[in-house]
């Protein structure tokens, strides 16, 4: 493996890093409804697991409130059992046509955890990254071994792998930081 393909290897996999927590975060609850915290929900439909928005409309027509419309009336009790079993901590509200997620406003403390929770994600992720540099510096230590690169190549190369983790460690922070303002604001 060429030099240059270890710094490109440490790059993509620090963007898919990147991109897992921006998923789990989408996920956390905030004061506002958002469809992205259903998107693991998976419901019984006919006896297969089927991801909720395969078995129904899912929108936020306000900033409080998701409502699911599923395009099988049949399928009501699947959405909401498997909504229950979500432990979401919102209890759906099932009128016969469609369900509606009512979404309460957060307590000072209730916020204060839900932070918390975003910052353990995000040094979860900076684990990742910093593990990801050690992969990478030791692929580069048994080229050095097998001679493939000189010393300061070697040298060279760990200096821009390093440079890759502390620009992925300070994008995790940046996220982590837009991610906490929007938990905390009212």
């Amino acid at each position: 493996m060429a030099n240059e393909d270890v710094v490109a290897q440490l790059k993509s996999r620090i963007d898919k890093t990147l991109d897992d927590l921006k998923k789990e975060l989408a996920r956390v609850r905030t004061g506002r409804a958002s469809t992205s915290l259903l998107d693991g929900i998976r419901v019984d439909f006919y006896g297969t697991p089927t991801p909720l928005n395969g078995v129904a409309s899912v929108n936020a027509p306000e900033p409080r409130l998701i409502t699911i419309k599923p395009w099988d009336k049949g399928v009501l009790k699947d959405i909401e059992k498997a909504l229950r079993e979500a432990n979401l901590g919102i209890n759906p509200m099932n009128d016969g046509e469609l369900i509606r997620l009512p979404f309460p406003p957060l307590t000072e403390e209730r916020r204060k955890e839900i932070a918390k929770q975003v910052k353990s994600k995000g040094e979860e992720h900076k684990v990742a990254v910093r593990n990801i540099r050690r992969d990478a510096n030791e692929l580069l230590k048994t080229q050095l071994k097998d001679k493939k690169i000189t010393e300061d190549d070697n040298k060279r190369m760990q200096e821009r792998v390093q440079k890759e983790t502390d620009a992925g460690v300070a994008e995790v922070d940046k996220i982590i930081a837009a991610k906490e303002k929007e938990v905390m604001s009212v």
